[in-house]
């Protein structure tokens, strides 16, 4: 199953058809996400480090903590996964590991970033990034890790914002030549950066789409006229379940009850099948033993 949701995606991306990923970062974000029929989930790092351990995402989560993570959303998913992976946790070795552990987990592809360690989130000021040939070896390492061709190595280069433009695409076309599948140059200033990018490179490239963040939001046939093959939306979903979440426990305060609450909320069966309790229904009427049969003992 593994082998074909990644040779699913890989023939996609290869082929450069457009699709989206949302993204998702638990079991519950995942199983929804999974339900509506997107051709790829994005397992975000914000988001993730940000609900599991409520903390920015600054490199404070370790390899182990996302690894086991990923591994969990991809095998309860029928949806192809891609995770980020910061800058491959570390050093040459550490990126091998990093290689092997998610494609281990079932992932189906990854992104590594040019970012020194500590890194930061990509749309925050502040990022540092390694030297170009650094991050070249990385990538040369990620492509002789895997073992099979069809995870997808994505190559990110996080420059855009202390280097410019011009060197972030240099960058971007030193890791295409080194083996990446596909290359994501973060954090894009407005449409015509977006459009500049787009247009420079044939391989396949990936947008990240942040809500009022600097890369602006733009229909899905704008994206795939500049050339993109994939567009991921990391925080939409994230942010819109805090928001949603602030104004409950602000009616409950207030009104001390949630009659006049504004929000959609699932009924109690949804919230049950969305869990899994109909499998542990079947269960327990498969195997727990019958009231007649404990009293006859």
């Amino acid at each position: 199953m593994t082998e074909s949701k990644r040779s699913r995606l890989a023939a996609k991306v290869r082929n450069k058809e457009f699709f989206i990923a949302p993204g998702v970062y638990d079991m519950v974000s995942a199983r929804i996400a999974d339900r509506v029929g997107f051709d790829a989930l994005y397992m975000s790092g914000y988001c993730t480090v940000a609900s599991y351990l409520g903390l920015a995402d600054a490199g404070l989560a370790s390899y182990r903590d996302m690894v086991l993570r990923a591994g969990q959303i991809a095998a309860d998913t029928t949806t192809p996964l891609i995770a980020d992976a910061d800058t491959g946790y570390g050093g040459l070795l550490n990126v091998r590991q990093t290689i092997q552990g998610y494609e281990t987990a079932g992932v189906a592809g990854l992104h590594i970033e040019d970012q020194v360690d500590p890194k930061k989130c990509g749309h925050t000021p502040g990022k540092e990034v390694v030297d170009t040939e650094d991050m070249v070896r990385k990538i040369r390492v990620a492509v002789d890790a895997r073992t099979d061709p069809d995870f997808l190595i994505i190559a990110r280069t996080d420059s855009r914002q202390q280097h410019g433009l011009d060197e972030a695409c240099r960058r971007a076309e030193a890791f295409a030549n080194a083996g990446a599948d596909m290359l994501f140059v973060e954090a894009l200033d407005g449409e015509k950066e977006m459009e500049i990018v787009g247009k420079r490179f044939d391989v396949p490239l990936l947008i990240n789409i942040t809500e009022r963040g600097m890369t602006p939001s733009l229909p899905p046939e704008r994206l795939k006229e500049m050339g993109y093959t994939l567009a991921i939306y990391p925080g939409t979903a994230f942010a819109a379940v805090a928001v949603t979440m602030q104004t409950v426990y602000d009616t409950l305060k207030r009104d001390g009850s949630a009659l006049a609450l504004e929000v959609p909320v699932l009924d109690e069966d949804s919230m049950h099948d969305l869990v899994g309790f109909p499998d542990v229904w079947e269960f327990e009427k498969k195997w727990a033993p019958s009231r007649n049969a404990k009293q006859a003992k």
